[in-house]
């Protein structure tokens, strides 16, 4: 079948269902590489890749492009789930014989529920959905598909579990299919150099944070790594195609979980000559920071999360507060730059908890930090323990309005309305500092396109603060 791999339009600015941590709009422009659906478009001779969010591209234009196509496969989320359905109902009504897809988190934690909520959807997928939509497309019957749900005369059939894969160095490379399909000019990240590109070099997590979505659902807790030679293959291959490109980030939860093999990899990877980055926990050592920095690295983004550690405990962070404070004092020796996030409002969280996480993000006196509230996504630890314990005021699409985060939490002793309230302050209070506007400034005085970059950038920031208060402060 030819095959359109879709991430579909929804909000403005919102890529949550190509892959983001956070499913909502961000504060500045940001998007995220879908690659997850790369992977399928590159085993579909014919396939193409279309980022709608990205691209710019409405409903009414998907639909048109669907027309020369047999199957859409589409990436959903909790948030967009109903914009998404709908748009399959669109499709299916334009063009009656095609074949739509469901693919993502949401369709893995509720398969049945997803399928059922629209006859346009033909099939959802249970699991990793590489190989399972490569075989549809080759036209294996859907009963012979391991890791979906469909339908047959009308009934909800559900075929064998597909088991994680094993050997990733099977699957193909994405960034052909990146210099196919996208364009990497208009792919933002607020503390990434532009452009940059990204790729995973393995999947899932070995910790287990009871707010994280991916390793909860579709990734899971092994950590399943391609060979250091296939990563080095891709980065030259990367280096080959984007010539333009300032950055390569490793997108892997943790690229830093298996510290042996990530030093192997930079040391293959030094005589690119690549400017670098990647995700990491507040517990690398010094040693394997200090070799990853000699091979190119500049920044680490890393999920501080909170500066209680009764709060860290409850999520099952795995970190301690001290020991994140000592992690960054490395980086700074080092010279390594750190990007961090936080969470407002996981559980345990007070007035006094999240006055204390403002005081810690001081004191660490980061790059760059982004601030998000907790967002309780159906098939995670935190969600069962939100509905268990009667904290969450909303619930799936309510996570979202208009793709900006709702406080979807609240406590008898601090309420939504405080919480959401807090996220701006935070901000204001950790970026209106002589330290960080310096930083900022000496950036941009340096280099003409950052400068550009970073008055764009404070445009959007102020903008998207001001539509926060309008799209969720008073609901």
């Amino acid at each position: 079948m030819k095959t359109l791999l879709l991430n579909p339009p929804s909000f403005g600015g919102f890529d949550g269902g190509a892959g983001a941590r956070y499913q909502a709009r961000r504060e500045i422009r940001s998007f995220w590489y879908p690659t997850w659906l790369a992977y399928p478009a590159a085993m579909i001779e014919g396939s193409r890749l279309l980022d709608a969010p990205v691209a710019g591209i409405g409903a009414d234009a998907v639909i048109q492009e669907a027309r020369g196509y047999d199957l859409v496969v589409m990436s959903t989320s909790t948030p967009t789930v109903g914009h998404d359905v709908r748009l399959a109902e669109r499709i299916k009504d334009a063009c009656p014989g095609i074949m739509t897809g469901v693919v993502g988190p949401h369709a893995v934690v509720r398969p049945e529920e997803t399928l059922q909520s629209s006859a346009a959807i033909d099939f959802v997928t249970t699991g990793e959905f590489d190989y399972a939509v490569a075989e549809i497309a080759g036209g294996l019957p859907l009963e012979k598909v391991a890791g979906i749900v469909y339908r047959r005369n009308g009934r909800v059939c559900r075929t064998e579990d597909r088991p994680p894969l094993e050997d990733l160095d099977a699957l193909p490379f994405v960034t052909p299919i990146y210099k196919r399909d996208l364009d990497i000019s208009q792919y933002y990240n607020g503390y990434l150099k532009h452009p940059y590109v990204s790729f995973y070099t393995g999947r899932g997590c070995r910790a287990r944070c009871t707010f994280c979505l991916w390793p909860q659902t579709i990734s899971g807790h092994a950590y399943r790594v391609r060979s250091a030679g296939s990563v080095y293959e891709e980065t030259a291959l990367t280096k080959d195609l984007f010539p333009e490109m300032k950055e390569l980030f490793f997108d892997d939860d943790t690229f830093t979980d298996n510290a042996a093999r990530a030093v192997e990899i930079a040391r293959r990877i030094k005589g690119l000559g690549l400017t670098w980055s990647c995700n990491s926990r507040a517990n690398s050592s010094k040693e394997t920071m200090k070799e990853l920095k000699d091979s190119g690295l500049r920044l680490l983004t890393v999920g501080f999360e909170s500066g209680s550690q009764k709060i860290l405990n409850n999520v099952k962070k795995g970190i301690r507060v001290e020991q994140a404070r000592e992690f960054v004092r490395a980086t700074k020796e080092l010279g390594i730059l750190v990007h961090g996030a936080f969470i407002l409002g996981l559980p345990g969280e007070t007035a006094q908890t999240i006055e204390e996480t403002m005081r810690y993000a001081l004191e660490l006196d980061l790059y760059s930090i982004q601030v998000s509230l907790a967002a309780p996504y159906p098939g995670t630890g935190l969600y069962a323990q939100g509905l268990k314990e009667g904290w969450i005021v909303r619930e799936g699409e309510g996570l979202t309005s208009d793709g900006i985060q709702n406080a979807a939490i609240s406590y008898e002793h601090l309420s939504r309305e405080e919480i959401f309230g807090a996220v701006e302050r935070f901000y204001r209070r950790y970026y209106l500092r002589p330290r960080p506007i310096l930083r900022i400034l000496r950036e941009m005085l340096q280099d003409k396109d950052e400068f550009g970059r970073r008055i764009r950038e404070g445009r959007e920031f102020f903008s998207f603060m001001a539509k926060r208060k309008e799209a969720v402060g008073t609901r």
